[in-house]
């Protein structure tokens, strides 16, 4: 980890006003990333905390911060969001997203969507243009159409990658089916950030493709308020990752957010969650977490989870998988 230095005394200044520090962690996923695959992932998450970042620094809002920085990897063919989604049973994407923001437990999000590249937008509008939390389906493609949110060709959204994993799934395992494929883990969804802003305020967003050969009509955590994503000035924010019908049974996101305290820091916080996971469901997945101070944690029991953050005072951003 980089820090600068030499800070003048007019940034001590303004600094010292603040509330907390400003900072974004995004993750791309918690699986058995191919090693084919891994480099990727981590220019992916990299370039998607920066572009998050400078949001913050250029005097946007968490859920700004967070929402740009899922839109780049909903935008990025390499993760299981946007173009780049797995595919259900009948070979389609269908994309689920949420976003929430701390100030006033506010909240958006949107299942089984097709033919919508950015459903982290979308999921935004529903929050901010509509009386409603969730909308669904046919529903939530006509509510975007009227919002003004982009559409495009279903078919558009889908990559070589994933017709070749679908071949080879269709293959091995029966629809529905959440499990190992041809000896390779399947993605198991969901790409995520959480950010703390200079006014405390905190935010999380998710958004994903689901599963490898889920069930059409399938919705997994990565759209629930409190399973996929939480978020609460109070305390702080989340974003859950891995395979949803586990961290939808232990309410994940919520039971993390919920667990720190003056003594629990974010990242036992998010030990303590998945610990819960594997212990209770026998489930694997990973999750990040902010306090509402912008300090930072996260874990997996997955072989990977591609993750980065950067913070105030950083340089670079800190890339792991």
């Amino acid at each position: 980890m980089c820090l600068a230095t030499g800070r003048s005394e007019a940034t001590m200044d303004k600094t010292s006003k603040r509330k907390a520090r400003p900072v974004i962690l995004v993750h791309g996923g918690a699986w058995a990333t191919p090693e084919g695959e891994r480099e990727d992932h981590q220019k992916g998450v990299h370039r998607a905390s920066l572009n998050g970042f400078e949001t913050l620094l250029t005097g946007g809002s968490a859920v700004d911060a967070v929402q740009k920085a899922v839109e780049h990897m909903e935008a990025d063919p390499t993760f299981n969001a946007g173009r780049g989604a797995v595919l259900n049973t009948h070979g389609n994407v269908q994309l689920d997203a949420a976003i929430m923001t701390g100030d006033g437990l506010r909240a958006g999000s949107v299942a089984c969507v097709s033919g919508v590249l950015h459903a982290v937008a979308l999921a935004r509008a529903v929050m901010e243009s509509s009386p409603h939390v969730m909308l669904v389906g046919d529903g939530a493609l006509e509510f975007a159409r009227e919002a003004g949110i982009e559409t495009c060709e279903p078919g558009s959204l889908i990559v070589d990658r994933e017709r070749e994993r679908y071949a080879h799934a269709k293959r091995f395992m029966k629809p529905g089916q959440l499990d190992q494929l041809g000896g390779l883990a399947s993605p198991a969804d969901t790409v995520g950030a959480v950010a703390c802003d200079a006014d405390g305020h905190v935010a999380a967003a998710t958004s994903t493709g689901g599963a490898l050969l889920k069930l059409a009509g399938r919705v997994g955590d990565s759209p629930l308020i409190g399973s996929g994503l939480y978020a609460d000035d109070r305390r702080g924010a989340a974003s859950s990752t891995g395979y949803g019908e586990g961290i939808m049974s232990i309410v994940m996101a919520h039971r993390a957010v919920e667990s720190l305290t003056k003594s629990v820091g974010p990242s036992e916080a998010a030990q303590q969650a998945v610990h819960v996971l594997e212990s209770r469901t026998q489930g694997r997945g990973g999750i990040i977490l902010v306090d509402s101070k912008g300090e930072i944690g996260f874990t997996f029991n997955t072989p990977c989870m591609a993750h980065a953050y950067i913070a105030e005072g950083m340089t670079k951003p800190d890339v792991g998988i």
